[in-house]
């Protein structure tokens, strides 16, 4: 029984390092070929399918992302309140939303919400294109798929996501001036200023920062799924589903990474 267990561990472990392996053998290619969709400099079609990624990755994105922003705020600021009253301290329900946003919950929300919708979608786009061997075609034709497919998602999602923190941001910290004023009849221009007071720069680039690293793990993570598709149909669906459930577990992982190393840097 121990040996099972010994090899069993082993094989998982060895799969798991592979896969890690994979992805930063993908990344590597993908930052080789990312100068290439690049607009003047880059191929011109590689640039209008960038575009066309921006436009579903980001612009279709923004009411889902607002949405769920919208209703996170409130509920933080309320959650907050029941506490903080207690106290006499609402003032600080401001800082509570403002700061948990801009730090936190503004780019982890964009994030999920963008891995959910996108990371699904690159890789069932991807693993289509294995099932009907079109990559095969790609690649007779002299075309690198990871150029071809993988640099132009990969351009859009490191632009869109950004902007997606910052309206996730936006309209959270607007939810909690919507709660305060209902509670305290707190007026939109005294919450604003509370809020610039509490909010500084580096705020608001950890946040910007966190946004791209989750980008680079939503589109390498779907994408590796999508090429790894073997089989028929059925194998596309599974694709899509591990590319959601590994990305978006990835993505909670270097939250935490990066949370535990801005708050170590804080203390020192």
């Amino acid at each position: 029984m121990i040996g099972l267990a010994v090899e069993y561990v082993g094989r998982a472990t060895l799969r798991h390092v592979e896969y890690v392996g994979g992805l930063a053998l993908q990344l590597r290619a993908a930052l080789g070929s990312l100068g290439r969709t690049l607009p003047v400099v880059g191929n011109r079609n590689r640039w209008h399918y960038a575009l066309r990624q921006m436009l579903a990755v980001g612009v279709d994105a923004c009411p889902m992302v607002g949405i769920m922003a919208l209703c996170t705020g409130f509920i933080l600021a309320m959650q907050g309140a029941s506490e903080l009253r207690k106290f006499g301290a609402m003032n600080l329900v401001i800082d509570l939303v403002s700061l948990g946003f801009t730090r936190e919950l503004g780019p982890l929300l964009a994030a999920i919400a963008v891995s959910g919708r996108s990371g699904s979608a690159f890789s069932a786009e991807i693993g289509s294109m294995i099932v009907t061997e079109e990559i095969d075609a790609l690649r007779t034709m002299a075309l690198d798929p990871i150029e071809f497919l993988l640099a132009p998602k990969y351009l859009a999602m490191l632009v869109m996501l950004p902007c997606l923190t910052i309206l996730s941001n936006i309209c959270g910290i607007l939810a909690g001036g919507l709660f305060m004023q209902l509670s305290t009849q707190m007026t939109l221009g005294v919450y604003l200023r509370y809020v610039a007071d509490s909010i500084v720069l580096r705020d608001v680039m950890t946040g910007l920062l966190k946004s791209v690293a989750f980008a680079t793990i939503i589109v390498q993570v779907g994408c590796l799924e999508g090429f790894r598709v073997r089989g028929g149909p059925d194998a596309v669906g599974r694709s899509a589903t591990a590319a959601v459930v590994k990305s978006t577990f990835l993505v909670i992982l270097a939250d935490l990474g990066f949370t535990a190393i801005f708050y170590l840097l804080e203390r020192q």
